[in-house]
């Protein structure tokens, strides 16, 4: 959980995550990616009986929000916001770290006029041993993220491709306003997932469309790199943003 916490000599106000004392991997993972500008810096670590107490700096609210009162964000913006989550996850990735949980909410702004994001925390974050060792078997993940791979039964799979996948569903849903695959029911989301079928809106730019199919492949070996993702040329062009006609709809608050 998070509590919102005060530094009683400065006055400066923190967020605090409490987790368990075996979160080590969480604590290594933010020692690794210290310094870097795309993710939240550890201010402090508090060891309690139980407990850890991780203490953050504040923020201006997280991304699915953000996306959720706008309905939809135009290509423009959407594009210098992914920018930043798609150098994050291409950071993580070539420090020996894959993110399992990577959603929106778990970005979050780091100025007033929420032009900058980060990361927010590396909770459900794995440190791999070898880094160019990413085979995973746990299954971590929010289920309207969740990779086709990791719903097969004993799956190994790749970390960093299924990081790739969620990030495929992070675009989709900052430019459509809705996740690509969604259903009330988890058995049938995954139904869904599996299958890999999802509508495009006309309304996107090839560019975009090109991005989000390339993202969201079944087959991991074929899905694009973080690395890959920056040099894109939705990301390296600029492109005339397309409008719908149609009726917005709201991202569900999973």
């Amino acid at each position: 959980p998070l509590h919102k916490c005060i530094d009683i000599v400065t006055e400066q106000e923190y967020v605090c995550r409490v987790v368990g004392r075996d979160c080590i991997s969480l604590v290594t993972a933010h020692f690794r990616l210290d310094g870097h500008p795309r993710i939240n810096s550890l201010h402090e670590v508090v060891l309690g009986e139980e407990f850890m107490y991780l203490v953050f700096p504040d923020s201006y609210g997280d991304l699915h929000s953000y996306v959720r009162q706008r309905k939809r964000l135009r290509e423009s913006e959407a594009k210098r916001l992914f920018r930043q989550v798609a150098e994050t996850v291409k950071q993580c990735h070539e420090q020996g770290v894959v993110l399992r949980d990577l959603k929106l909410r778990k970005f979050v702004f780091s100025n007033p006029s929420r032009s900058e994001l980060k990361l927010e925390s590396l909770e459900d974050a794995v440190v791999l041993e070898k880094g160019e060792d990413d085979i995973l078997q746990d299954k971590r993940g929010c289920p309207a993220y969740v990779s086709p791979e990791i719903l097969r039964s004993h799956a190994r799979y790749s970390g960093r491709a299924a990081d790739m996948w969620s990030l495929g569903v992070i675009l989709y849903t900052m430019l459509v306003g809705r996740y690509p695959f969604n259903d009330a029911e988890h058995g049938n989301l995954f139904v869904k997932i599996s299958r890999g079928y999802f509508v495009m809106p006309d309304c996107l730019s090839s560019r975009a469309k090109c991005l989000i199919r390339s993202l969201l492949r079944r087959n991991p070996a074929e899905r694009l790199t973080a690395e890959d993702v920056l040099i894109h040329p939705w990301l390296t062009h600029e492109e005339r943003c397309y409008h719908s006609s149609t009726q917005d709809q709201v991202v569900p608050d999973f």
